[in-house]
C-alpha cells in the first residue's frame, strides 16, 4: 500500500467551515472528497508537526483537527529528517520562513512515503522550490516524495 504524508493544510481544509472564498471552498470541497473515497486507499501518516500546528487556532478547530489525526501513524523527527530539513533551508531549496514546511518534506522524505499531499502551493506543491528541494534530497541520499494536491491525487475515474 501506497504511503501519503498529510501535511497539516489538508486535515485544515477538511476541518474547516466552509469558506466563502470560490477557489478555497472549492479545496475544501475536493479535500473532503479525497477523504471519504481516496484515504482508504492509502496507509496515511503525519508528524509531531502537523500535530502542532494542527493544535493552533480555533479551539473548537484544533479539537477537531486533532481528533481526527488521532489515529493516524505517526512519523519519527528522526537526526537524518532533522538533518535534512536544516539543509533544505540552508541550501536555499526553501526559506527560513519555510522551516515548519521544511520540516514536513525532510520527514516524509526520510520514511520514504510515497506522496506528500498538500495546498501549500507556495512552499510544498511548487514546481521550482521542488527542484531544488529534489537536488537537495538526491544529495542527501534521500527520494523526495510527490509532493501534489488531493485533486492530484484523486485517480483517473474521479473528478
Amino acid at each position: 500500500m501506497e504511503t501519503v504524508y498529510l501535511e497539516t493544510t489538508i486535515i485544515s481544509y477538511l476541518i474547516a467551515k466552509p469558506s466563502r472564498d470560490l477557489i478555497v471552498a472549492a479545496h475544501q470541497q475536493i479535500t473532503r472528497e479525497w477523504w471519504h473515497i481516496r484515504r482508504p486507499l492509502f496507509a496515511c501518516c503525519i508528524s509531531q508537526v502537523v500535530l502542532d500546528e494542527a493544535a493552533l487556532g480555533d479551539k473548537e478547530q484544533a479539537r477537531q483537527r486533532l481528533t481526527t489525526l488521532a489515529n493516524l501513524h505517526k512519523l519519527p523527527a528522526t537526526e537524518a529528517a532533522e538533518k535534512l530539513a536544516a539543509t533544505l533551508v540552508e541550501d536555499g531549496a526553501l526559506p527560513a520562513v519555510a522551516a515548519r514546511d521544511a520540516a514536513h518534506l525532510a520527514i516524509a522524505a526520510a520514511a520514504g512515503t510515497s506522496y506528500l499531499l498538500t495546498w501549500n502551493c507556495r512552499h510544498l506543491a511548487n514546481a521550482q522550490i521542488l527542484k531544488k528541494a529534489e537536488e537537495v534530497c538526491k544529495k542527501e541520499g534521500f527520494t523526495i516524495p510527490f509532493v501534489c494536491t488531493p485533486e492530484e491525487l484523486m485517480g483517473g475515474d474521479a473528478l
